[in-house]
């Protein structure tokens, strides 16, 4: 039934977001839906990884973790990243904790590499500072493969435990955010239509997978890259000509994440003792640009040069409401609605071919290997 007045329309939404925090603020911690997690990415999903790093990329500090139970973590976002809220759904007791700090026999649940400012390519986000790129993230990954060798008594144990294993990605937009559409530190938009740069970030990550499918993986989400042209810092740094939103930001990073969905069929075919999905949850235009949605598409705190929330300062008071943290990071809340459609959805518009439920019961012992 649609709505027929704003305040209607205010209500729906507001109804939403009170569900889907209440389902999720106090998990029911059970066994696990698989018995490990590992996370690579940028800060969407960082949860510490950047904090000893010199960059100027890292958010361990208030107000950072304002809504979190443990506080400033590293995690750029007011609460919960999509990991954490993924890892809250399959049931596990702890969040997984960050390469920089795991240790001990808990890595066998799992480790994060993720990194803030990092990319698909090596040299994104290198004019802030250090950042972890998905290749160093992918040799982290073989470290703890090592680890957990030890831990298990062999190699073979520990890659009969991997198989088990989801692994997710959420990587892509610092490489365009911090790479191609930063002509003054990155020749990449010099060298390739926007096109021609979606073909080789697809190509090279593509090399990148296949590299963990060599590592054991076998349960794999991949994310497409959000409507990067909606972000505060988007739509003030280089303006909207009178459009909602960044029009060719958001038409670059389309044409990545169609190459996405491309690449998961080719994966799915190449390698079928395994399954490989595409996430859109954080693709779609932001619910504060769509009709009907009244949620505040302002940034919710004072930020620095940087775009992160400046130290110390106090954000806003109605974070519920508001689906940008700082100027580059969506708030808890628009991760508790992209993490709950990623984990369950019945439409390919959300997850492809299927959803991350349906994806940690797929067996590769009943598929045929081919590599």
């Amino acid at each position: 039934m649609a709505c027929e007045t704003k305040s209607c329309c205010w209500n729906w939404v507001m109804a939403f977001v009170f569900i889907s925090v209440f389902n999720l603020q106090s998990p029911v911690w059970g066994k696990p839906a698989v018995p490990c997690y590992f996370v690579f990415g940028d800060s969407l999903v960082d949860s510490g990884n950047n904090n000893n790093l010199a960059t100027d990329a890292k958010v361990n500090y208030w107000p950072y973790g304002i809504d979190f139970p443990k506080g400033p973590t590293g995690r750029f976002c007011n609460g919960r990243t999509i990991a954490d809220v993924t890892a809250e759904r399959l049931g596990f007791d702890d969040y997984i904790p960050p390469f920089a700090t795991a240790n001990g026999p808990e890595i066998i649940k799992g480790v994060n590499y993720a990194s803030g400012s990092a990319g698909i390519r090596d040299e994104t986000g290198s004019h802030q500072g250090v950042c972890i790129s998905l290749n160093k993230q992918l040799k982290n990954h073989k470290i703890i493969i090592s680890r957990i060798a030890g831990f298990l008594g062999s190699y073979h144990s520990a890659y009969e435990h991997l198989k088990k294993c989801l692994y997710s990605f959420t990587i892509g937009s610092n490489d365009y955010i911090n790479n191609y559409f930063l002509p003054q530190f990155y020749n990449s938009s010099q060298l390739y239509t926007p096109s021609a740069y979606a073909r080789i970030l697809s190509q090279q990550y593509s090399r990148q997978l296949k590299t963990l499918h060599r590592y054991g993986a076998r349960k794999v989400t991949l994310a497409g890259i959000g409507a990067i042209g909606c972000t505060p810092n988007a739509t003030s740094y280089y303006g909207t000509n009178g459009s909602l939103c960044v029009d060719k930001m958001n038409s670059a990073v389309q044409l990545f994440n169609k190459r996405l969905v491309t690449l998961v069929d080719q994966l799915n075919v190449k390698h079928q003792d395994s399954k490989f999905i595409a996430l859109n949850t954080l693709v779609q235009t932001p619910p504060g640009f769509r009709p009907g949605f009244n949620m505040s598409t302002l940034r919710c705190c004072d930020v620095n040069d940087f775009g992160l929330c400046i130290r110390t300062k106090s954000p806003c008071s109605q974070r519920a409401t508001h689906i940008f943290w700082d100027s580059f990071h969506p708030a808890e809340v628009l991760n508790l609605i992209a993490a709950n459609k990623a984990f369950h959805s019945e439409a390919t518009s959300d997850a492809y071919p299927t959803d991350i439920q349906r994806l940690v019961h797929f067996n590769p012992e009943a598929h045929s290997t081919r590599s």
